[in-house]
């Protein structure tokens, strides 16, 4: 079975450009391929079988990290399913050991990898220039502290406010240290 996996980082964003011939399932997501915590990637890797051949239009969607690049080709080769990456023109399967292929995506991922960390960096740039000029104010709160120390005040544990507010005991003490 041919499958395709397409990524984007956010919602905004279109995937429209990643596009697959003769494949018989798409998995697709709109999340930052910075982390692994990507459903449709771990549905993929669960969906496919010993033969199929996972089709990827470029390494920097499938991960921007080059260990974590390594491990899910690694765990998708093990799996006896190949794994292909189109612009790249690069193909990986546990039969064949190409030391080339092997070297172009430890060279491609560390790019990638490399890529995300300059972003971050002129992102945090502009945000430190925003905030100097006051025009970045950061985003909304979405807790309500408030809430947070009225119930504390009542006598409730960090552990109940944290459930009752559906956020982690770690919100909680940062809300209650300021």
């Amino acid at each position: 079975m041919r499958v395709g996996y397409r990524r984007v980082s956010s919602e905004g964003q279109n995937l429209d450009r990643q596009e697959f011939d003769n494949v018989e399932r798409v998995f697709e997501e709109k999340v930052s391929g910075a982390t692994r915590n990507r459903p449709a990637l771990s549905e993929m890797i669960a969906f496919v079988r010993e033969g199929d051949q996972v089709l990827v239009t470029s390494i920097d969607r499938m991960a921007r990290d080059l260990r974590d690049l390594q491990n899910i080709v690694t765990e998708l080769n093990d799996k006896g399913v190949d794994v292909e990456f189109l612009h790249e023109r690069l193909r990986f399967t546990n039969k064949d050991h190409d030391p080339l292929s092997r070297l172009q995506l430890h060279m491609m991922g560390a790019f990638a990898e490399f890529e995300r960390s300059i972003i971050r960096k002129r992102q945090a740039e502009g945000i430190a220039k925003a905030k100097a000029r006051g025009a970045y104010k950061g985003r909304k709160a979405t807790i309500d502290g408030d809430n947070i120390r009225r119930m504390k005040s009542a006598g409730t544990s960090v552990s109940d406010i944290a459930r009752a507010m559906n956020i982690s005991r770690m919100s909680v003490y940062r809300y209650l240290g300021e």
